[in-house]
């Protein structure tokens, strides 16, 4: 597919942080976890434009119009010595999808990933989810079925880090 004169990615800015709250919101919706999301502006605004950033997010627009989003950040590998970009969420409207513009989103991350000299590129989905399956398959992507992720948060989290040690199973 042509990239289109319609598309434009660009880097997200301070100035965007509602912008990113609702499509945040649209993404939790779609993804049935709505009641998951606890950020607020503020909260976005310092994890994402403090002093110490945790993730980047760039915005994809079509015929100006903000209609997606991609947020990600580096992580590493220890087998191949060098970090890597992992894609945290990446969301195009409904009325978007289709237009190439969550490929455009794609390909600047990759593109993105190799000028930082990333060793790989890398994301989840959710397996009920077949239509960013099938499109992540068609761009060559290779799921990684072997693996489980596993994730402490809320009570299971305080808990762990309340521990003076970890006895054995």
């Amino acid at each position: 597919m042509k990239e289109s004169a319609d598309i434009r990615i660009e880097t997200a800015t301070e100035s965007d942080v509602p912008l990113i709250v609702s499509l945040i919101k649209e993404l939790a919706a779609y993804e049935r976890l709505s009641d998951e999301v606890v950020m607020t502006e503020e909260l976005l605004r310092t994890s994402l434009f403090g002093k110490c950033p945790s993730a980047e997010v760039i915005i994809g627009h079509y015929k100006e119009t903000p209609v997606g989003f991609a947020v990600f950040f580096h992580n590493f590998s220890t087998f191949l010595g060098r970090r890597g970009l992992y894609l945290e969420d990446l969301f195009v409207r409904q009325e978007a999808r289709g237009k190439g513009v969550g490929r455009a989103l794609l390909l600047y991350l990759a593109r993105l990933a190799k000028e930082r000299q990333c060793g790989r590129f890398e994301w989840a989905v959710l397996d009920w989810n077949e239509p960013a399956t099938n499109f992540y398959k068609s761009l060559g992507a290779t799921p990684m079925n072997e693996w489980t992720i596993f994730r402490l948060t809320g009570d299971a989290l305080d808990r762990l880090a309340a521990r003076e040690t970890i006895s054995p199973s």
